[in-house]
This record gives structure tokens, sequence and C-alpha cells, in this order.
């Protein structure tokens, strides 16, 4: 065929790509499902658009090699380390008995031994990179399930590439010609050539070639590839393959600074070349073999659905995890890979397995993967479900995630935190300076043993796991808050502690305002808006500093803007009580208070807590000041004057009170607070105004700083307080 009518070709199999890559997109399929259907669609079972069948096998091949340099690329055995022997164990004993079972499964439904033998292989592999992306969608890939998920996939990219070398390093003995042992002491010299040849470039060479060619990234990017397929072509060269020579090419890079810059950079293109090899892969299929296979591939599908995550679950549960934790990385392995169809399609190009297996493997690896993408997506339903026939695969004593927890009797309980991450360290982190007892939840263990050498009470658990929640002393706590972004999970949270007769305060995360308005109709005490709220508090310190410094002024003075917190030792303060100019030479420019501006505020000014400072000064002045603003107070008469309180006072038979009016009575003049409303029996007062008279057994709610308080106190008018804030 001509270029010109290749290109069309080409063009028109990439636009069927892109279409079926929306629809697959709709359905939340990986796309390796959608260009399969491409290469049905585009090949001689369907439109028979499919000629170029040389350039398009070209394009594949170095699709696979790039899979196969990137897989090197990022090979991580801290991971394998880090996760400990859980990794190695489920990862072997997955691959030991799923192909031993899935090898007698095989040889029962009459198939040969060496077809037999493929097939069992290609049920041991699990995608990956479909784990990964389902894994960061869902916000998992930190959590322990995840982390042992990703050591035992490892393990199999590890036995998948050695099965790789097996087979292209040895595959014509398989077939019959020639001498095992002639051809493996033959590989063995060549391949310790090689094998030392990279290590010496390694050693001496790579390092600072990479160090100079990532000046440029297109330079480092345009390396990596050559480097990829000269050491394919040397490895195919040499009597292995070019997926080998590709891998070591990886490997060799692996240990250089920019392995990631180049991975990063690297994996649309090898995504895009792999699009050709799946093409090529549907398009190759015989349908009048497959439709026989069908009945075959319900029962391997089966078996890898439902038997390769059973075969997880035992063995974890053995080593002591809990069935949750066994359960979601179970799930990962219910899937085979594209490694399987690629070793697949090794061993029907060497003739070692027939067109029928090969369409057997392929109509499992659809089936499984389109399936087991829900069964992630979806896993907290599943497990909900589940959960009960799953307590045979749990120890008694789950002793390894029992390890993780540090959960103490707490009987005064401030705060029960869900999320430990960036947010939720940081909110720890201040009630924890305000003397808070907090106690923490989370699903990621080193967020847990960051907290764990703190002191404080952790539990290891994810917000979606009920039996998580009923651990939990709910009973003891104020607050239950949530820094989870997900509506979904707080809404789960929210109807549990309400189903629990839970009667402290509840707030969660919102990630825009319309989940923050959902959550407001739901009766959520407290909303967070940390991107919101800081954006805001950027734009106003970005807004002030350009109106306040002309960019074509040269001058040392800087400024900046600082938020005054509840727990400052300058909150409720008058400006000349916060000796900024005497201890770190800076001046209070500007108050924003509410979206107002406060210029130049007089030395009787109060600042109050969220008020934002404008202060000027040098760059090292300024940032000495913001350490004092931040300094929390250091005795409880300073707490108690840094803080609002909400207070009742009862207006009772003979008081004085009775028949008077909120004028009458001046509580902002004589006391400092103010009065925010009135409960009379059942009838509650929001907005009493001035002239509101008081009459016997109403409750009037007033607010006001901590030293108000104390003087209410001292005159005993105060039934009750509540601190806020």
């Amino acid at each position: 065929m001509s270029q010109i009518g290749s290109f069309k070709e080409i063009a028109s199999v990439l636009g069927i790509a892109s279409l079926l890559g929306f629809v697959g997109q709709k359905f939340r399929q990986p796309l390796v499902i959608m260009f399969l259907a491409t290469g049905i669609i585009a090949g001689p079972s369907a439109l028979g658009l499919i000629q170029s069948h040389a350039q398009i096998e070209l394009l594949a091949q170095i699709g696979i090699a790039l899979l196969l340099f990137i897989v090197g690329l990022k090979l991580d055995l801290k991971l394998i380390r880090t996760t400990g022997p859980v990794a190695l164990a489920t990862g072997v004993g997955q691959i030991v008995f799923t192909s031993l079972i899935g090898f007698a499964i095989a040889m029962l439904l009459g198939m040969s031994v060496i077809n037999a033998a493929y097939l069992a292989v290609a049920l041991t592999f699990s995608s990956t990179i479909i784990i990964v992306k389902l894994l960061s969608d869902k916000k998992e890939i930190d959590s322990l399930h995840g982390q042992i998920a990703l050591g035992f996939l490892i393990v199999q990219d590890i036995a998948a590439i050695l099965a790789l070398v097996f087979l292209t390093t040895f595959g014509s003995q398989l077939a019959g010609e020639g001498s095992i042992l002639h051809s493996a002491l033959l590989i063995l010299g060549r391949g310790t050539a090689l094998i030392a040849v990279v290590g010496l470039l390694m050693r001496f060479v790579i390092p600072g070639l990479v160090e100079r060619l990532a000046k440029s990234p297109e330079l480092l990017s345009l390396f990596a590839v050559s480097w990829a397929v000269l050491l394919g072509a040397g490895g195919e060269m040499l009597g292995f393959s070019k997926e080998v020579g590709a891998f070591l090419a990886g490997v060799s890079l692996a240990s250089t600074d920019y392995r990631d810059a180049i991975g990063a950079r690297l994996t649309g293109l090898r995504d895009f070349l792999l699009l050709f090899f799946f093409i090529d892969l549907g398009a190759r299929l015989d349908w009048s073999t497959v439709g026989a296979q069908i009945g075959n591939s319900v029962i391997f599908s089966l078996f890898v659905l439902i038997g390769n995550p059973i075969i997880v679950l035992i063995i974890m549960g053995l080593m002591g995890y809990r069935r949750r934790t066994s359960f979601m990385a179970g799930l990962t392995v219910a899937q085979i890979s594209e490694f399987s169809l690629i070793v697949a399609a090794i061993g029907l190009g060497l003739g070692h397995i027939t067109p029928e297996t090969m369409g057997l493997i392929t109509l499992v690896g659809v089936v499984t993967i389109f399936v087991s993408t829900y069964m992630i997506l979806y896993s907290s339903q599943l497990y909900k479900m589940l959960s009960g026939p799953l307590k045979v695969f749990e120890r008694r004593n789950p002793y390894r995630e029992a390890e993780i927890d540090s959960v103490q009797q707490v009987p005064d309980l401030d705060v029960i935190l869900f999320g430990l991450g960036g947010y939720g360290s940081n909110l720890a982190e201040d009630l924890i300076n305000r003397k808070k007892i907090i106690m923490g939840v989370d699903f990621d263990p080193e967020a847990l043993q960051k907290w764990r050498n703190r002191g404080i009470s952790l539990l290891y658990g994810d917000i979606s796991d009920h039996e998580t929640l009923e651990n939990l002393p709910i009973g003891n706590a104020r607050c239950v808050a949530s820094t989870i972004h997900s509506e979904e999970l707080n809404t789960d949270l929210l109807n549990l502690l309400r189903s629990r007769g839970f009667q402290g305060k509840i707030a969660v995360t919102a990630s825009n305002i319309e989940e923050a308005k959902r959550y407001e109709q739901a009766g959520v005490d407290i909303i967070f808006r940390p991107f919101s709220d800081a954006a805001e508090q950027a734009a106003g310190a970005l807004e002030h500093a350009m109106d306040i410094l002309p960019s074509n002024l040269d001058w040392p003075i800087a400024f900046r803007n600082v938020k005054i917190r509840a727990g400052s030792a300058y909150a409720c303060k008058k400006v000349k009580e916060i000796p900024l100019r005497s201890v770190a030479g800076v001046s209070i420019l500007a108050v924003i208070r509410a979206g107002r501006l406060y210029h130049e505020p007089g030395a009787d000014f109060t600042v109050y807590p969220g008020d934002q400072l404008v202060i000027m000064g040098r760059q090292n002045s300024l940032a000495k000041a913001e350490s004092l603003l931040a300094e929390l107070s250091a005795t409880e008469a300073g707490e108690d004057a840094g803080r609002f309180e909400v207070t009742q006072i009862h207006v009772e038979s003979g008081s004085p009170y009775v028949g008077a009016t909120l004028m009458d009575l001046k509580f902002r003049q004589t006391f400092g607070v103010t009065v925010i409303g009135v409960n009379r029996g059942e009838k509650q007062i929001t907005t009493p105004g001035p002239d509101f008279q008081l009459e016997t057994g109403d409750c009037v709610v007033v607010i006001g700083t901590g030293n108000a308080v104390e003087a209410l106190k001292e005159r005993r008018l105060l039934s009750c307080a509540v601190i806020i804030q």
C-alpha cells in the first residue's frame, strides 16, 4: 500500500480509537479494552480498514519496548522492602497458586501441556498500569492495601520479565530446535557480557551524560528513547529479545536523579505506541476460533475474578491482616494484564500456542479487565455486602494492623479527626497547640507513624469502614471532624454519627460551594473550605501588595499579610499592646476585617481573630514579626482573653432584668458583651431589637471575650458558658 494510503488508514484507525476511548471514559473503563475493540472493528472481522500490518506491527514493537523500558526505569525494589515480607509472600504465593490451579483447570478442559502452561502463566499477571490509575483516582495509593498491592504487583512485573527472557531466549529450543543446554550456556555468556557492559556504562558514563543532557528536556527524552531502542536491538542481536534489552536500558537509568522526569515525559508516548499493539492484536483475532472458546473463557474469567482475590485473602489473612485490607488488596489481582497478552503474542509468534489459545487469553483479558474495573471502583460497597462471610479469612488477632493502632482510653476527648494528610496534619498541629485532646484516624501507615511519636491516640482505618467507626469512642468526643475530600464518605460519616446518637459538633471538608451548601442543608455544624479560604487570603495579599508598592519602585521595604488566629497571644489586643515595632522593627500599615480595609489603625484599635494585618518592614523583620503574631497565649488568662465565649443569663422571678429592655441594660457598654439572642420557652428569638423587653424565664444569649465572661462570673450573672475557638 502507498504511503498516502497508509497515512489515511492510520488516521482512520486513530479516529475510531479516539471515539471508542471517549465512550470507554464514560463507562470508566481502561483504554486497553477500547484499543482492542478498535482493532476488532478496524480489522478484517468488521470494516477491514487495516492493511498496513507491517507499519502497525513496527509501532507496536516500539511501544512494547518503551513499556519495558519504563518498567525498568521505575523498578522500585525499596517498595517491596518497606511493605515487608507480605509483598514477596503475596506476590510469589499468588503467582504459584494461580499458575498451578490455572494449569490444572486447563488440563481438565483437554488443553495440551504447552498451551495450558502459557495460559496458566498469563493468568498470574495483573496490570500495574490499570491498578495504579484506579487507586490514584480513588486516593488509595498511599493506603496500606494500596502499598501492599503495589509491592506484589512489582513482584509480578519481575516475574513477567523473567518469563519474557525465558521465552524469547529458549523459545526455539522449546519448539524442538537445537540443544537447550548449548543455548543456555551461550546465552549465559552473552547475557553476562551485556550486563557487564551496561554496568560499566552505569558506573562511568551514563550519570555524567544524563547530567549534561538534562539541560535540555527535549534532548533528554530523545536520548532515553534512543537508548531504549538501541539496547532493545542489541539484546535481539545477542539472542535475547528487544523487550529484555529495553528493560535493561530502563534499569541503567533508574539510579539517576532524572528517572522520574524521563518517565513522566515518555509515559504519553508509551501509551500512544501501545495503542498499536492492542489494535494489531484485536485485528489479528480469528473470530471463527474465538467463538468456540466462550465457554472456557467464562470458566477462566471466574477463576481470575474470584479465585485470585481469594488466594490473596488467604495469604494476607494468615499473615495477620484484617479482612478489609486483604479484600481491597485482593481485588487488584482480579484481572490479567497487558503483559499476559504480550507473553501470549510471543508464544503465538514462536509457534508454541495455537490461535485458539491466543483468542482464549484475549477474551479472558477483556472480560476480567472490564469487570474488575468496577469491582475496584465500588470496592467499599462490595466489602459492605461481603463483610460477614469474609470473617473466615481473618485471624482472631489481626496482629499486623493491631500494631499500627495506638488507641488510648480518653475519658474527655475534644476531637476525633479523620484524615491526617496535609490539611489534616496542620489542623491536628494547631489543635494540639491549643491544648486540645484529639484522636487521629487514617489509612496511611506513614501518616500514623508521624503522629504516634507525639503520643496521640490513633486508629488505623478508613472512614468508609463502619467497623472502624464502631471501635471509636464517639460518646466521649465533643467534636468529630473530617478533612477528607469526598462528599460520599462524609455523608456516610454524618449518617452513621446520627444513627449512633452523637450529640457533639460535626465538621466536614467541602471542595466547592455547591458541596458546602449540601452539607449545610444536611445540618453539618462546621464546614471547612481550605482551598477557598486559602485562595481568598492569597488574593487579598496580592491585591494589597500590588496596590501598596508600585512595581517600578526599587525599595528595600516589603509587605506581608498575616492572619491573626484565635489562639494567638495578641488576639483581642489593642495595637499599642502588640510589640511589633519594638521587637521586630515592623509597622502595622492596615487591618483587613471581613473584606473591609482599616488604614493606619490607631493605638487603641483592637485586633480580633480572623483579622489580617498588613505589616511593613524588611524581609527578615517580616518573618520575625509573623512568628511573633503566631505565638499562642502562654497563660490561662491569656488563653481566655484570646477566645470568645457564648454565655447565657437566666432572668428569674424578682430579677431587676424583668421588664427592662436591652437598651436599658446596656450589655455592651457595661459588660463588653453583645446580645445575640433570647430563648423564651421553646421559642428562639435570634434578632432582638434594642426595645425588646425581658420577661421572667427568659434566657439571654450573649457573646464576649474571656475577660468579659470573667467579669460576668464575678457579678454572678452567668449560668453557663460555651467556649468558641
